[in-house]
């Protein structure tokens, strides 16, 4: 160890005999041992502590932590994370031991208030002291390196511990500049580390603290892309740490835009080109090379895997917070987890980056100079191979150009793919932009518009020259009208393809008309273009989801997920988990559940995932909807009335949602039970306390309007409160004592049928327990023997009073979908007391389980099985496409979507006619099997 250091590094060697004793205790005890003794010192502060006296304490301990990560990464005893980690924590114990000196210094003077009983402790000293310093770059990552500037963004609060708040500004920015001086000043003793603050808000235009509301302000109106990138990183290092926490919460909304941009990778290779320009002469080389390439900011460099990393982040983050990582290394794991970068692309970053920064360490261990740049001659490049471990140059060089060739592919592929397709598109006949004059319409464009389908070519050039214009919401910039420009072939070959090109494209002109800024959208149909082939899919077969997509675009976010649909019920915890407040949670959840219901019903429409894999995953999303959003609304109600002791509210799904069999635009229907001990009579803990009956009642309330409340994304869904027990005319939640009695006592034929698809889905463990005890007490208990004639009778006032509202009423009709759930709940109901396992949530398993229990045969079993779902397939691709429809006829391109999804349940059928034959047969089976178990049904009027 001591032959490589003095070998590759007079710094190092300097080090060694100045510091033999940390030395000597590195290879005695280990370097986790050595690196604690080094930290030691800074965790308390003298209480006579000179200012000279400190920063030599400081000084020597920089010297020696900086002594035992080298000699730990020498020899192999720590990995890249711990050498970096290690000198990062360094970094944070020297900021902590200087800001403790000059803050008990303020206080001494009588500029700060101050708790005398902290003024030795380092860290605690800074609690309640207003002044919040945050870490950049590498150290906010725990990512510095060997011979790294420190950046740091400087924050106070004037109201929080100075004397006079309006003088407050003067005294911070002394204490900052002091820092500064402390950690920069070389002595005989070296420096602690060189210090940036050039990453605080508007450098130019702010002091070196800035007053945290100027900051906050700043970055939510003029804050820039570099800068979100910046603030990936930002981490609270010293001062007040729990004041710098609340503004990085603060301005969380500015870092994780709440929809994806992929505009942002323009923004981002502008600045790389910015970078090569500046550094071009310092070695920042455009092509990958050895001599005198530099590591950092050249081709397929650290800088490259930096600004793939982040970018991806910042795209993605903002739906998906475990994205969020502040480390690199860690944040490509992440971004491969969720399938946002390859696997086998994350290993080559990650293993290139490790590579790297070991060069960089070493360029910079040799004579402890800020450097990333390799030397130009033969001899420094052979003395960098030996300090790296490698036999030969020749060897080291293949490895570097390796590395820097592969990270050079993968920002190709992200940041310079947009542009390579222009240069293809040039080379293109059929890719080269029309011609849309401002004062007329050219020939050729419309010969060839009527050749690519378009039955009204001069209408679509009139569109399209209304786009260029800028006359369209979403094209009025300048940058988002280039974007069209170079995505307009594509668009047009998109719609072209669909059955009725010219109704594809009229969806795609009021998609524009109501998008607020059409670069986002552009942006994401440019680096995705198989999202733009789906989407004009949709706009040509499906007019009820277009119109939807029209008024929410953010929907087509929930598209671009690999892991197919359910990715926004995996992510929806999370990003309303980590809502600063309840409107946020609120706004999260409409967010991703609109995300989600897109994702679902767009796999559903192309036929990737059958009904009842649809019916779940849109159930899950409620249920995660419900699970993540309704703490938040317990702990704001709390924050107005307190809580009642030891009582809970549950939520009971029924309906489509409690047998998961939730369709396009389907209700949560719910009914909301409390419970509480009798000797409990109120709320305690807030401002104002409530009765506990109104108190859940109010509670239950600001429930229901959480989810039916509309918002920027529309409102979540709507709810159906009609099934609990005292129907729409009673309170909206019911104690679990009062539920229970009603059932036992009170409830109707069809109130105890839709019991039959009841299930907890909300609540504490042990009141949901208690609520499925309760529903299955309820299903159990001895019913008369009315049950299966109730359900006839029923049956019957509903065709004569709630007829089927067109012939695609595939619900309401007769031999429909109502009969075949009611011979599934009628007969479980009629059945369970005796073989309770018939009782199911979802229509095909309680019809399976009958079957299996002798109470229907196997083929009325398949028959119901099958008549289940093809209705349920049909009208979900209804509601899709054309929504309510009375008319017998349908669209054509409608029809094709029917009979693609209906495929795998009819066999190959070739027409509409065909279908609805097909339909008539197995409706008149349901009959049969309805009048077979439950009775005979009175002769419908005509």
């Amino acid at each position: 160890m001591l032959a490589a250091l003095g070998g590759h590094s007079s710094h190092l060697a300097h080090l060694a005999q100045a510091e033999s004793q940390a030395i000597l205790d590195f290879a005695q005890h280990g370097a986790d041992h050595a690196f604690a003794e080094v930290l030691a010192p800074l965790q308390r502060l003298p209480v006579a502590a000179t200012r000279s006296e400190t920063v030599t304490r400081l000084r020597r301990s920089k010297r020696r932590g900086a002594l035992i990560a080298a000699a730990a990464d020498l020899q192999g005893r720590w990995s890249l994370a711990q050498v970096t980690g290690a000198l990062s924590q360094l970094a944070e114990a020297t900021i902590d031991h200087a800001c403790a000196y000059l803050l008990r210094e303020a206080a001494q003077r009588g500029d700060l208030r101050l708790p005398r009983a902290k003024l030795s402790d380092a860290r605690g000293i800074a609690q309640d002291s207003g002044l919040a310093i945050l870490g950049m770059g590498k150290l906010g990552g725990r990512e510095l390196n060997y011979s790294s500037d420190i950046d740091l963004v400087i924050l106070y609060d004037p109201h929080v511990a100075a004397y006079h708040a309006e003088a407050a500004g003067a005294l911070y920015v002394r204490l900052a500049r002091d820092l500064v001086r402390m950690m920069e000043e070389r002595t005989a003793d070296g420096y602690v580390f060189r210090t940036d603050l050039r990453l605080r808000p508007d450098p130019a235009a702010t002091p070196l603290a800035v007053n945290i509301l100027t900051a906050i302000t700043y970055y939510e109106s003029l804050g820039q892309n570099w800068e979100r990138a910046a603030m990936i990183k930002a981490r609270p290092v010293g001062g007040d740490r729990q004041l710098g926490q609340s503004f990085l919460d603060e301005i969380r909304p500015f870092v994780w835009r709440r929809h994806l941009d992929f505009a942002t990778i323009a923004d981002f290779q502008a600045i790389k080109t910015q970078i090569h320009a500046a550094h071009e002469v310092r070695g920042a080389h455009k092509t990958v090379q050895v001599a005198g390439h530099n590591v950092k900011l050249g081709r397929g460099g650290i800088r490259e895997i930096e600004f793939t990393t982040q970018v991806l982040q910042l795209i993605w983050g903002g739906r998906d917070p475990g994205l969020r990582n502040q480390d690199t290394l860690g944040a490509l794991a992440s971004l491969a987890e969720a399938s946002r970068l390859s696997a086998e692309a994350a290993a080559e970053l990650s293993e290139a980056y490790v590579f790297l920064r070991d060069v960089e360490h070493r360029l910079q261990m040799v004579d402890d100079r800020q450097t990333h740049q390799l030397p130009e001659d033969e001899v420094g490049l052979a003395r960098i191979a030996s300090f790296m471990g490698f036999a030969d140059l020749e060897t080291f060089a293949d490895e570097l150009v390796r590395h820097l060739s592969l990270v050079e592919a993968q920002y190709a592929h992200l940041f310079e793919q947009s542009s390579e397709s222009d240069e293809h598109a040039a080379d293109d006949p059929s890719a080269q932009p029309l011609l849309f004059p401002p004062d007329g319409h050219d020939a050729l464009t419309l010969a060839r518009l009527s050749e690519m389908g378009f039955r009204e070519p001069t209408r679509a050039s009139t569109m399209m020259r209304d786009w260029q214009a800028g006359r369209v919401r979403a094209v009025r910039s300048s940058r988002a009208r280039d974007l069209l420009r170079r995505q307009l072939p594509a668009i047009l070959a998109a719609l072209a393809a669909q059955r009725e090109p010219d109704v594809a494209l009229s969806r795609f002109d009021a998609i524009l008309s109501d998008v607020s800024t059409g670069v986002q959208l552009l942006s994401l149909f440019q680096r995705n273009p198989a999202l733009l082939r789906r989407v004009a899919d949709i706009l040509g077969a499906a007019p009820a989801l277009a119109d939807h997509l029209a008024h929410n675009p953010s929907a087509l976010e929930g598209l671009l997920t690999e892991s197919g649909p359910g990715s926004s019920t995996a992510l929806l915890p999370a990003l309303v988990g980590t809502a600063r407040h309840f409107e946020e949670a609120l706004e999260g959840a409409r967010r991703l559940v609109t995300e989600g219901k897109f994702e679902i019903d767009s796999a559903a429409l192309e036929a990737a995932i059958d009904v009842d894999a649809a019916g779940e995953a849109r159930s899950d999303l409620a249920d995660a909807a419900i699970s993540a959003l309704v703490p938040h609304v317990f702990d704001d109600f709390a924050r107005r009335f307190g809580k009642v002791r030891h009582g809970s509210l549950g939520i009971i799904a029924l309906g489509k949602l409690g047998g998961r069999e939730m369709l396009p635009a389907s209700d949560l229907d719910l009914v909301l039970i409390y419970d509480h001990p009798e000797n409990v009579s109120e709320s305690h803990g807030g401002p104002r306390s409530l009765p506990s009956s109104v108190y859940f009642a109010k509670l239950a309330q600001q429930v229901v309007a959480a989810f039916t409340s509309p918002g920027a994304e529309g409102k979540l869904y709507e709810v159906d409160m009609r099934l609990r027990p005292s129907g729409n005319k009673g309170p909206v939640a019911t104690s679990l004592s009062s539920f229970k009695r009603y059932h036992a006592e009170s409830a109707w034929t069809w109130e105890r049928m839709a019991l039959t698809r009841a299930r907890p889905v909300f609540g504490t463990q042990q009141l949901r327990k208690r609520l499925s005890s309760s529903i299955r007490d309820a299903l159990l208990m001895r019913v008369e023997a009315r049950v299966l004639p109730d359900a006839v009778s029923m049956r019957a006032r509903m065709l004569r009073d709630l007829p089927a509202d067109g012939p695609w009423d595939l619900k309401a009709r007769p031999g429909g979908l109502v009969e075949v759930e009611f011979v599934a709940q009628a007969l479980q109901l009629a059945y369970a007391q005796k073989h309770p396992e018939v009782l199911a949530a979802s229509t095909r398993m309680a019809i399976a389980a009958l079957a299996r229990h002798d109470l229907l045969t196997q083929q009325e079993a398949s028959t119901l099985i099958e008549a289940d779902r093809l209705y349920r397939t049909l009208t979900g691709l209804l509601r899709l496409t054309v929504g309510p429809w009375r008319r017998p006829e349908l669209p054509p391109s409608v029809g094709t979507v029917l009979l693609r999804g209906t495929a795998g349940l009819t066999g190959t059928l070739h027409d509409l006619p065909m279908l609805r034959d097909f339909i008539e047969k197995k409706a008149a089976d349901v009959r049969q099997i309805f009048e077979d178990r439950l009775g005979r049904l009175a002769e419908e009027p005509r």
